[in-house]
């Protein structure tokens, strides 16, 4: 298939963006490159600079790309950023997606696949978490994806060809397996990430926001499923889309805390890490872990990496290789 990522030299982007090439698709990228890096993109994948939202040019893109089908990833995704400013992430997130949207629209693109995330909930009344639970997203971030999502049910109910799926992420991490894509966020709020970061000195030390949630050990549970089963969860998604809206929770089924997470990261790089307790980040719920009943049944997905060491490996192997992010691997090819 003819697919365009956009966000495609992003985290998640990038991975999807090989992922699918290895496939079999026929790639092509977009990104701003406001937080993605250029490096992250194949030099031999087509790559359109561009804002997702310019609806015009996105639409001479899709036709003269003959593209079929459309992977969107393209948003912002801090939740203390959004938090802090709001207008910032429904202008980029819900903005751009309607720009892109009016473009698949007038292109008679009829498959997107759209990266959503588990924010969209909120507070869970139970866990785990289910598809079928009311969607009640406490900071804008969430809000944001949840406008997204709503759109995308609008128009698939006006259009009754379109073909959308979208797919609500738990913690993504890791990185690929063969050490030549990774994280690489500024700034850098991701768990994993920023611990790892410490270990190499790019950062003065590691902070747990909150100690004294209603948990076992006071931190913060999360769903951590690898990023290469969620490039893997696009293919399929892309590849057995059909017409109408459907969403699919992306997770491991099972939560690790924080402190978990700071145990398994210093057995990982063999020493121990000496972290502070900070402040509570506003718009954090305590726990949030997937039930990905639904999409095992229907499309044939499971998480395959699912051991938090081993995870947590991937991460540390690229970063060992890339102490500089892709800024410093651009200058080290050159």
């Amino acid at each position: 298939m003819k697919t365009l990522v956009t966000g495609a030299a992003g985290y998640i982007g990038s991975h999807a963006l090989s992922t699918l090439r290895r496939a079999g698709h026929d790639v092509v990228a977009l990104d701003n490159l406001s937080r993605g890096h250029r490096g992250a993109v194949p030099a031999d994948v087509p790559f359109v600079e561009c804002d997702v939202g310019d609806r015009e040019r996105v639409t001479r893109v899709l036709g003269e790309h003959r593209i079929e089908g459309v992977v969107h990833f393209a948003a912002y995704a801090l939740v203390s950023e959004s938090v802090a400013d709001p207008a910032l992430y429904y202008r980029n997130n819900v903005v751009g997606t309607l720009g892109l949207l009016e473009a698949i629209e007038a292109a008679r693109v009829r498959k997107l696949v759209f990266s959503s995330t588990c924010a969209t909930y909120g507070v869970p009344a139970t866990l785990p978490i289910q598809e079928e639970q009311p969607q009640a997203p406490i900071n804008p971030y969430g809000a944001s994806k949840l406008v997204c999502e709503r759109m995308m049910q609008d128009l698939c109910r006006s259009n009754p060809e379109l073909a959308v799926t979208a797919l609500r992420y738990f913690n993504v991490a890791g990185a690929a397996e063969d050490g030549t894509l990774g994280e690489e966020h500024e700034p850098e709020t991701h768990l994993i990430p920023a611990i790892l970061l410490a270990v190499l000195g790019r950062r003065d030390k590691i902070t747990l926001f909150g100690d004294d949630y209603p948990t076992p050990d006071g931190t913060c549970i999360r769903d951590y499923v690898h990023v290469e089963d969620v490039a893997d969860a696009h293919v399929v998604a892309l590849e057995k889309l059909r017409p109408g809206f459907v969403a699919y929770n992306l997770g491991i089924g099972r939560g690790d805390s924080v402190k978990e997470i700071v145990a398994a990261a210093a057995a990982v790089v063999g020493r121990p890490l000496p972290v502070e307790v900070g402040p509570r980040r506003p718009g954090d719920p305590p726990r949030l872990f997937a039930d990905p009943t639904k999409i095992e049944r229907e499309l044939g997905w499971r998480a395959r990496r699912t051991n938090l060491e081993q995870t947590i490996a991937s991460a540390w192997r690229w970063f060992e290789r890339h102490p500089h992010g892709y800024a410093g691997a651009a200058k080290d090819r050159a």
